[in-house]
């Protein structure tokens, strides 16, 4: 298959379409330059047995021909399995035989466009202008060849059809590298985006938790020598996991809680640490690995702005393993807060709710807040259940 590199794989969201769709229009001019070949070699073969009729001078001429098809197809069939160099042979041998046949018989001229256009795939903008050059000497010579007289238009729409050819191809060339600059940057945009939602899930809940914990710790430090020392056990604790975090979402792999287990296990975890209520309900149904991760980071999230910025006494997560849908609602008592608000007016709340929804609208889920100043906060996600 005649293919270009392919662009960065990073890039996501509406650019991968928009790299789907050039690599599907690449396929399809791929596929329409083989057939293209087939006919015009069919008919430049039908030509020449018409003007010449079928004696024994013509066979080598038609075997030169059949060489031609057999190189053809071997290149398209091996494409991805000769690499650069051996394609670089590749089509040299094809355009050797093309040319001597040409020579020979001027009718399969006319194969020439897909040969163009496959050189123009595999050679230098430098080289590609040259073999555009050899090409159209080619056609042009064998034209005159057929003509009875020297006719200029035999020359000038060669040469047109040519240039227009390379020029086309080399826009086309332009503009898929300036689809893979864009997809690359959009690559680049996207993984810091990710890094800024693991930090604020991970790193700045732990960071602030810690934080916490110091701070009584030196309140009891003169009071309650055994109570500080407990509270620096548990902000080193936290120390460690957050530390641990941070090497899993550089590797994007999933939470620490769900490596040890599934997501029920994981959010038991998370509660138990973050001393919230947590019921399940439904029978629990395997999840996708991003779906449970998605989930536990909501649920990290809404834990943490319950516990910093709501001040919440009674916490309660609960996941529901339903027929279509998996949910899970994060309720707090904490004293709420007016989610149609301008950022400004509830600047905690302000990342942490758009992160949130950025983890399950990819996957084909919502996210839902309902909340009234003074009283409390529910934040309720939901996923499609996905059939194994």
């Amino acid at each position: 298959m005649i293919s270009t590199e392919p662009a960065d794989a990073e890039a996501t969201g509406p650019l991968t379409g928009a790299a789907r769709v050039a690599r599907s229009a690449e396929s399809r001019i791929d596929l329409a330059m083989h057939v293209a070949f087939f006919l015009l070699l069919a008919a430049s073969a039908s030509r020449f047995v018409t003007r010449h009729g079928v004696h024994e001078s013509m066979w080598p001429k038609l075997v030169l021909c059949g060489v031609l098809v057999l190189l053809y197809v071997a290149g398209t069939v091996l494409w991805d399995r000769l690499g650069h160099r051996g394609l670089l042979v590749w089509l040299v041998v094809v355009m050797a035989v093309w040319l001597s046949l040409v020579v020979l018989a001027p009718s399969f001229a006319w194969c020439s466009p897909p040969l163009y256009f496959a050189a123009l795939r595999l050679l230098t903008r430098r080289t590609a202008v040259l073999g555009a050059v050899v090409v159209t000497v080619a056609v042009v010579f064998s034209q005159l060849r057929l003509a009875p007289t020297v006719d200029l238009s035999l020359v000038l729409a060669p040469v047109a059809v040519s240039a227009m050819i390379l020029v086309i191809f080399l826009e086309f060339n332009r503009m898929a590298g300036a689809l893979a600059e864009t997809q690359r940057t959009a690559g680049i945009l996207g993984e810091r985006q990710r890094l800024s939602r693991e930090i604020h899930d991970t790193l700045a809940q732990g960071l602030t938790s810690m934080g916490m914990l110091l701070q009584a710790a030196d309140r009891s430090f003169e009071t309650d020598p055994a109570s500080a020392r407990e509270l620096v056990r548990r902000a080193a604790g936290e120390a460690a996991g957050n530390l641990d975090e941070a090497r899993r979402f550089v590797r994007a792999l999933a939470p620490s809680d769900l490596a040890a287990g599934s997501l029920p296990h994981a959010l038991r975890s998370l509660a138990d640490r973050e001393g919230a209520v947590l019921r399940i309900e439904g029978h629990e149904y395997p999840l996708a690995a991003e779906e449970q991760a998605a989930l536990h980071r909501v649920a990290q999230a809404a834990l943490a702005n319950a516990r910093e910025h709501a001040g919440a006494d009674t916490i309660v997560i609960t996941l529901s393993y339903l027929d279509g849908e998996v949910a899970l609602d994060v309720a707090d008592d904490g004293r709420g807060f007016d989610p149609s608000a301008p950022r400004a007016a509830a600047p905690d709340r302000g990342y942490g709710l758009p992160a949130m929804r950025d983890r399950v609208v990819p996957l084909g889920g919502t996210l839902v807040v309902e909340s009234e100043p003074g009283e409390g906060t529910v934040v309720a996600a939901r996923l499609p259940r996905s059939r194994p």
